[in-house]
């Protein structure tokens, strides 16, 4: 790719590392992108709030194929000393969400100046990590008529430059499931006076091993406790209310759904049988992501021609990614990209490594059906 964009995409990559936002916060992000592409792009850009997208118009006759990238960071602090460390405290792009953004600007760079033959959309979208950002976003696929999109996601621990993915689910359906129990507070010298949630929540959880049990389903289905909060440190009180929050998660979004009702119907069993009463709230909801086999099968090809190690992901991804959310309407493919044997994503220690950023460029341009080097 050309040298100079390189160097600004690097930069660029930089800048959003030092100024990272969490997601649905990232306003001063957002704007950075804009006003880049502005600056060094003649390309059509469209402001939706939260998100935007450039476009690169060939012409009305020609196909629209949309590529997405994420900008949101994580609540993890920043420990390492680069030139361009975060300056939010316990903020950072330990996601490398950063290089997925500062790559695809250099993408838009390269189709402003060599041109393609077709309608290039350059999605770059917002709170990733939560899951709002996608099902926002994906309004745009209908309204603009897209054939096919893809994106990538840097992957630590796959052989640096290489690729992966599969043809079906890529990444877990996984969403967060909140479980309060509601009864009545005593003293704690008459504990029969009150309802104390603590045993219908230690009964919960101690059931989830039996429903998750790997021989009653044919995939990965999996629940993690992630909380469980009950009265406070109060010696004289049995408390009243308690909550249980759980990750519930799923090669198949169908086996992830019926999971869900199996534990509400636990949840309300043992509240029955301890006189509470019990409500449910459902947080980040993550759909399965799903990789067609056509898109899949361009991005074997447009590896081989570019010599790129393409490897298939023996499983998929427990990790859930928003993307899902596209590939639900249209064909598409998310792949990884191997960054070595480094530091794990979400860790204290990561980097993104701005090398793979022209890695990814060359494999978009070619997904877009642009075959030169410049």
């Amino acid at each position: 790719m050309n040298q100079e964009n390189l160097k600004l995409a690097i930069q660029l990559r930089h800048e959003l590392h030092a100024n990272p936002e969490l997601s649905y916060q990232e306003d001063w992000t957002k704007q950075h992108l804009l006003d880049f592409l502005r600056e060094h792009t003649k390309l059509e850009l469209v402001d939706k709030g939260k998100w935007f997208y450039a476009i690169y118009h060939a012409g009305k006759d020609k196909p629209n194929i949309a590529f997405r990238a994420d900008f949101d960071a994580v609540a993890i602090d920043e420990t390492l000393d680069l030139p361009w460390k975060s300056k939010i405290p316990g903020v950072s792009h330990k996601c490398g969400h950063d290089g997925h953004s500062a790559a695809m600007a250099a993408f838009a760079l390269e189709v402003d100046s060599i041109g393609a033959d077709k309608n290039i959309y350059f999605l770059f979208q917002h709170a990733e990590e939560t899951a709002a950002g996608a099902i926002e976003c994906q309004v745009f696929i209908p309204e603009h008529n897209i054939s096919e999109i893809f994106a990538f996601h840097n992957s630590t621990g796959l052989d640096y430059g290489a690729v992966s993915s599969r043809v079906g689910t890529t990444n877990c359906a996984s969403t967060g499931m909140r479980i309060a129990f509601n009864g009545r507070p005593s003293h704690a010298s008459n504990p029969a006076g009150g309802r104390n949630p603590s045993f219908a929540i230690a009964e919960l959880v101690q059931a989830i091993p039996g429903l998750t049990a790997p021989e009653k389903w044919q995939d990965l289905v999996m629940v993690t406790v992630v909380g469980i909060k009950v009265g406070d440190e109060a010696y004289g009180i049995s408390p009243g209310d308690g909550v249980l929050c759980l990750t519930c998660r799923a090669v198949h979004e169908d086996n992830m759904k019926a999971l869900i009702e199996q534990i509400k119907v636990l949840s309300n069993d043992f509240a029955s049988r301890h006189e509470l009463t019990v409500s449910f709230e459902f947080v980040e909801y993550f759909p399965e992501t799903i990789a067609h086999a056509s898109s899949v099968e361009k991005v074997k090809s447009v590896c081989e021609s570019l010599g790129v190690t393409y490897m298939d992901m023996e499983n998929p991804g427990r990790g859930s990614e928003d993307f899902g959310y596209y590939t639900k309407l249209i064909p598409g493919a998310m792949f990884l990209m191997g960054a070595g044997k480094v530091p794990a994503i979400h860790t204290k220690d990561y980097e993104f490594d701005d090398t793979l950023i022209e890695k990814a460029v060359e494999i978009f341009k070619r997904l877009a059906g642009i075959n030169e080097k410049i």
